[in-house]
Order: structure tokens, then sequence, then C-alpha cells
């Protein structure tokens, strides 16, 4: 199967942005690997109005169901593991209007994991009752929407 998802993950655009630019093909945990590639990107966007940066959102989730569906059908695996481009989309909305910080930073990197690792109620039911490029992209922007909405609120209520 190795030899299958290389030559999916740099067979196409599509492939090789749904692996995460390669990151997915990590032999171990690809999930947290192809979280850590997406993060450079935050300072690119970043400096962005919050409506730029919610287009950005818009825009790479949209893309990210295509990606996703074209990908998984491809390998014949619904979400594979190696298909990180919901991770990337899912870490960048954790950070939608939250200034970059090395604390920041990790309190989102780690909440945004945990949510999409443990996937607690609505991100279960999600990604249990949604399937495509669909399915693999909402638990994904389930769990980076709560991961910001509470680092929000620690800002809020710890100073």
């Amino acid at each position: 199967m190795i030899n299958q998802e290389k030559k999916v993950a740099f067979g196409s655009i599509a492939g090789f942005l749904a692996f995460g630019f390669g990151s997915g093909l990590a032999p171990k945990a690809p999930g947290t690997v192809g979280t850590l590639a997406a993060l450079p990107f935050l300072w690119l966007w970043q400096p962005l109005p919050w409506f730029a940066q919610l287009t950005v959102l818009l825009l790479t989730f949209m893309m990210g169901v295509h990606l996703c569906q074209y990908t998984s059908q491809r390998l014949g695996v619904h979400d594979h593991s190696g298909i990180v481009w919901d991770e990337f989309v899912g870490l960048w909305l954790t950070f939608f209007m939250v200034p970059l910080s090395w604390q920041n930073i990790i309190i989102g990197f780690t909440l945004f994991r945990f949510f999409d690792i443990i996937k607690p109620f609505p991100i279960k039911w999600l990604d249990k009752h949604l399937f495509g490029g669909l399915g693999i992209m909402v638990d994904d922007i389930a769990a980076g929407f709560l991961a910001c909405l509470l680092l929000h609120l620690s800002k809020v209520f710890l100073q």
C-alpha cells in the first residue's frame, strides 16, 4: 500500500495537496505530522484582515472537499490516514483571529489535536454520519472551531 500512497500523493496536484505536501506519508502519526506541516502557513495569512482570513478558510475548505474526495477514491479508502488536508484547514481555523504567540500556538495545536483525536460530541456524530470529501473535512473543521472558541474564551476569562 505504501507504493500506492506515494503514487497517489505525488501523482497529481490534488493528491499532493490532500497528502499535505507529502507530510501525510509519515509512517507514524500522519495527522499530527500534517498538522505540524500546516503551522508555517499561519504566518502567511495571519496579517490578513478577518474577512480575508474567512475567505481563505472557506476556499480551502471547499477545495478540500474536492481534494479529499478525489484522493480517497483513488486510494479506495474513506478518510485514509495519509489524507491530511483536513488537518491543515482545521488548524488554520483554530487560529482564526488569534494572535500568533508561542503560547497560543502550543495551546491551539494541542487543543486541535485533542479534539481531532478524541472526537467529542458533535465531532464524533459528524464523523459517523457524513461521507465523502465533506465527511473527511467536516470533523476537522468542527475540531478547529472548538479549539478556536476555547482559545478566544481563554483570552476573555484569563485576562
